[in-house]
């Protein structure tokens, strides 16, 4: 119930965020489509992988590259809660046996190759590791978000040749040997819509 009100919270933070407010005069209104680090990590934290798949179909034509990480995701998510539901039961039916061989005055009913310790050993071992891989299922859910939201800023990021830099040897009569760093910026102008 918790996680469902913060859930509605973000979205109706979102919602109210990206309002946007009529002018009354007759102005002309410039505006750029900008991509929302937001959108994309909100969209991951509702639904593991959506904040790529937003991020991928974003980008230009040919950069397309998103996409591939959303098996990642499950199969990080899948693997670590599998392995964690495995080892809770296996700590259950570890805690069942030694409290079942206290009250049964050291029948044996399963694992009967392990004493009370051995089982004590192995029932803190399963615990231990429940905790752990239920951290690392956390920890992937986070990552998940992170990337979203650090792919989001790089969507409209120019990476072309026009975009240099390069270290050269210089001489100078007064100082003598020296290196030169040469960079090269090529402004690209963006698409500017106008509305009336």
């Amino acid at each position: 119930m918790r996680t469902l009100l913060i859930g509605i919270s973000l979205l109706l933070v979102n919602f109210l965020s990206n309002a946007q407010t009529k002018s009354t005069d007759s102005t002309t209104i410039d505006s750029v489509k900008v991509h929302s680090f937001k959108k994309a990590m909100l969209f991951s934290a509702v639904v593991p992988g959506a904040g790529q798949i937003y991020n991928h179909i974003a980008m230009p034509k040919g950069k397309k590259k998103a996409y591939w990480k959303v098996p990642l995701i499950y199969a990080g998510l899948g693997a670590t809660g599998y392995f964690a539901i495995t080892n809770a039961s296996n700590a259950k039916a570890y805690r069942k046996e030694v409290e079942f061989r206290s009250n049964n005055l050291g029948l044996e009913s399963n694992f009967f190759e392990y004493d009370e310790a051995g089982l004590l050993t192995l029932y803190t071992s399963a615990r231990n590791n429940r905790d752990l891989l239920f951290l690392g299922m956390g920890f992937v859910y986070l990552l998940n978000i992170a990337d979203a939201g650090v792919e989001a800023h790089f969507v409209k990021f120019d990476v072309s040749e026009d975009l240099s830099m390069a270290f050269r040897p210089s001489f100078n009569s007064q100082y003598g040997l020296g290196l030169s760093l040469n960079m090269n910026f090529k402004y690209k102008k963006q698409f500017i819509s106008s509305k009336f």
